[in-house]
């Protein structure tokens, strides 16, 4: 079974790829990835924070007057949760490039145009095959400009692709105006590639503590379906390469997003969840249903049932709401 794909110009063994996260963190387990059939690694972020106060007293910043305004201050992470700085970064760029066979992405995560992303020049330098620029920024002011919210992210992504001559793909969200219209947008600013979609880590509350608390809640199958939907939508009109992630944990959720027209599907709950070994069920299960339904390669797959391409492309829009709640009936 030919499993081969090309994502913004890079030719992967297989259409999988671990996204950002703490198993991309460390050598030993980049290793076992790529072992398990990882077509290519996304390294994990480096935060925008940690590029701009690397050289300053970090320590003083976050301790001056912490006694006096220690709610404020415990919002900022304490220099020991970052477990690598910069440099650090671009030395497992180094090793990993030379430990590897499959390409290496590495991973920036910033909200804000600045210095930070003369970086993205070092990590090219330091041997990165591509960057994933992850732009976690919510808009939360009522009264700021919409143009100048989703300007931000254009003006990002075009001055980090100017910075670098490897691809570059960007992590949207779904909190846009029009999320094609930002997708065709950022693909004019220069990204090669566009990641559907960015998770923001949701608030919870804990009422008798009076806080506001957050944590990690991993993805489940059914949050396949907002990436799905928009890469449907997406695929053939515009001129980026698509990656799914979000809810993907089997071979049959990958084949779904190949469908839909993403190029790579990325993953990371479930293998945070069921450990590195479950790369290869989810790889093997893809290419045993390519083969039982008489696919030849997974690039026959790609954007099959787009919505340019499939028997209804009115189920991506309106007419799913609605069949949806006459279903109940």
């Amino acid at each position: 079974m030919d499993l081969t794909t090309q994502y913004m110009g890079l030719e992967l063994r297989s259409p999988l790829v671990p996204s950002s996260s703490p198993l991309t963190r460390h050598l030993d387990s980049l290793r076992a990835l790529e072992e398990m059939g990882a077509g290519a690694v996304v390294l994990y972020s480096l935060f925008e924070e940690q590029i701009e106060f690397e050289g300053m007293q970090l320590d003083h910043f976050l301790e001056y007057g912490s006694e006096s305004t220690a709610e404020a201050i415990s919002y900022y992470p304490a220099p020991g949760d970052f477990a690598r700085g910069p440099e650090e970064y671009l030395e497992l760029i180094q090793q990993a490039k030379q430990a590897l066979e499959i390409p290496v992405i590495a991973s920036l995560n910033g909200a804000s145009p600045g210095g930070w992303t003369d970086y993205a020049r070092k990590i090219a330098q330091a041997g990165a095959d591509a960057l994933e620029l992850n732009i976690y920024f919510l808009p939360t002011d009522p009264q700021q400009p919409l143009g100048e919210v989703e300007g931000t992210y254009v003006d990002l992504t075009r001055e980090v692709v100017q910075a670098v001559e490897i691809p570059v793909a960007v992590k949207m969200h779904p909190f846009l105006t029009s999320v094609p219209i930002m997708a065709r947008r950022l693909a004019d600013a220069g990204a090669q590639g566009l990641s559907l979609f960015n998770r923001f880590y949701e608030p919870d509350i804990d009422p008798e503590q009076l806080e506001v608390i957050t944590d990690l809640q991993l993805s489940t199958p059914a949050d396949a379906r907002l990436p799905l939907r928009w890469i449907g939508i997406l695929h053939g009109r515009v001129a980026a390469d698509l990656a799914a992630t979000g809810g993907v944990h089997s071979g049959r959720d990958a084949v779904k997003m190949l469908m839909a027209g993403a190029r790579v599907v990325h993953l990371c709950s479930a293998l945070l969840e069921r450990g590195v070994p479950h790369l290869r069920r989810v790889l093997d299960d893809l290419s045993a249903w390519l083969e039982e339904n008489e696919y030849a390669s997974v690039r026959e797959t790609i954007g099959t049932m787009s919505q340019k391409c499939c028997p209804d492309p009115t189920a991506f829009e309106r007419a799913n709401y609605i069949k949806v709640l006459q279903s109940y009936e």
